[in-house]
């Protein structure tokens, strides 16, 4: 099976980020089209992203995570009402984590396992 998945780290407090959007869209013919969607949960995750498949297709993915109501309930200044994040799959079996490291005035990824 292959699979994406992702979580929010609030660097600032040292918390998971809860009740983030997070959308995913893969590109197709010029398009972004939405494949899946959720919020995170009290541990930043968001389970089941996008429905179980034997395998994905190679191709470029965007994560959309809605980072603005976050920071206006936690009261910070809103810098950054939303990060993307896009990547390539190339191969069409595995596993894709894709967490974003954030805070107010930065945020930053990497491709983890």
């Amino acid at each position: 099976m292959s699979s994406i998945s992702t979580h929010i780290l609030d660097t600032a407090r040292g918390i998971p980020a809860p009740n983030v959007s997070i959308r995913l869209h893969r590109l197709k013919n010029d398009q972004w089209d939405c494949i899946g969607e959720g919020k995170t949960n009290s541990d930043g995750r968001v389970k089941d992203i996008h429905a179980p498949q034997p395998n994905l297709s190679a191709g470029i993915y965007k994560m959309h995570f809605a980072t603005g109501d976050y920071f206006l309930e936690a009261g910070d200044e809103i810098f950054y009402p939303y990060a993307e994040v896009v990547f390539v799959i190339d191969k069409n079996t595995g596993h894709y984590h894709i967490p974003l490291l954030l805070s107010p005035f930065g945020y930053s990824t990497y491709r983890g396992s």
